[in-house]
């Protein structure tokens, strides 16, 4: 049965048709821990059958443990976004891109396919500044309206700067991680490693704030 409705389908292939370059999706899997895999696999499959520019490769833990190595994949399912020669752009969806999580998966396409983002310059000008890594985890549901906002906030600062990584990471699939970081409400973004943290939707600029605070430390 498809994920994808067909009436979707066809609202999302006219988005796609506007990209003016490739997009290229690397998928990790792991047969023996990861109850979601399968799912998130034959979405991934229906998106790039909706659009030329999408080019998926699909990759399993036990079988491919040379790329799992190369993009330091540590959980699954894993969707990793990558350039035309291999390097990684930061983008990352650890667990099902579902619910309202599915939007941020399009909007990241697109993004991607159009080298564009759609943070201010002061935010833009800002991030370019950053020459240390910093790392993002931004913990959500799929039935969280609010979160695919921080989300595509930490997508986008990725797609900036090449020192960011940004993780959506779908809390319920990954509850030890989840008890690590006392996510007790999503969506809550962690920046490296609990340097700094911050609950609930908020602006750009408070983002920046919390980025900032965590690369004080």
């Amino acid at each position: 049965m498809p994920k994808i409705d067909e009436k979707d389908k066809q609202v999302i292939q006219d988005m796609f048709s506007g990209m003016k370059g490739n997009v290229y999706v690397r998928f990790f899997s792991a047969k023996e821990e990861c109850d979601y895999c399968k799912d998130t696999q034959e979405i991934l499959e229906e998106l790039s059958a909706l659009s030329d520019k999408i080019d998926i490769r699909i990759f399993d833990k036990e079988g491919n443990a040379d790329e799992v190595s190369r993009y330091n994949v540590d959980k699954f399912p894993a969707t990793v976004f990558v350039k035309e020669d291999g390097s990684d752009t930061g983008v990352r969806f650890y667990g099902i891109p579902s619910g309202y999580e599915f939007s941020s998966l399009i909007e990241d396409i697109i993004d991607l396919g159009n080298d564009s983002v759609q943070l201010s310059e002061a935010t833009i000008n800002q991030l370019a500044t950053i020459t240390e890594d910093l790392h993002i985890q931004v913990f959500v549901t799929p039935t969280c309206p609010h979160c695919p906002r921080s989300v595509r906030l930490a997508h986008q600062m990725a797609m900036i700067n090449p020192h960011i990584r940004g993780d959506m990471i779908e809390a319920m699939e990954f509850p030890e991680l989840s008890n690590r970081f006392n996510v007790m409400g999503v969506p809550k973004s962690v920046f490296n490693d609990g340097k700094a943290e911050q609950e609930g939707s908020v602006p750009e600029e408070m983002f920046l704030q919390k980025i900032q605070e965590a690369l004080q430390k």
